[in-house]
């Protein structure tokens, strides 16, 4: 006799442990005390879980509020991005405005868009610099050329070929000065 032989000999045992009779449609006596759910018990709470659920909590909220820092703070970065990128588009434009100011060009509807397009950029942000007598700043100046000077005691910008641009403490374009030491 094989193996599975022995196991149809045995049979399948089924239990009904349904509540109700599907013939008379009464409860049973013994299976409905034991389908029965127990009731609630009430427990006192353990200390140490109140502990631990508190400091779970915490520390999700803790996670949180440094998520919504981060997405702050990355957000803020994205839109300084992007206006940085749109004004430094606009350099060539200012630069070719301060030439017809040195050139006495800038007049009528000339001085008219450039004194808005000024105002608007200052008001974003952008600041010029690179002067003929300041300090010389390798981070902010790149040199173009060097001239020995008079005694001075720290090297200064003698001419200035192309005025620098900082956006809201960037540098955007380093001003391009001639050096005198």
């Amino acid at each position: 006799m094989t193996e599975f032989d022995h196991e149809a000999d045995e049979g399948v045992r089924v239990t009904d442990k349904r509540r109700i009779d599907p013939e008379t449609g009464q409860v049973r006596e013994g299976v409905a005390d034991a389908a029965a759910p127990a009731p609630p018990v009430e427990a006192e709470p353990d200390d140490a879980k109140v502990a631990e659920l508190t400091a779970d909590l915490q520390r999700v909220s803790a996670e949180y509020a440094n998520y919504r820092k981060r997405v702050d703070r990355d957000r803020e970065m994205v839109t300084d991005l992007a206006a940085a990128a749109v004004v430094n588009e606009l350099l060539p434009i200012l630069d070719d405005l301060g030439r017809a100011r040195e050139h006495g060009e800038y007049e009528g509807a000339v001085k008219s868009v450039g004194d808005q397009l000024e105002a608007v950029t200052t008001k974003l942000g952008l600041v010029a610099f690179g002067e003929v007598g300041e300090p010389f700043d390798p981070t902010i100046h790149e040199a173009m050329t060097h001239n020995e000077g008079a005694d001075l005691e720290v090297p200064q910008v003698s001419m200035v070929f192309a005025v620098g641009y900082r956006f809201r403490d960037r540098v955007l374009r380093p001003a391009r000065v001639g050096v005198e030491e």
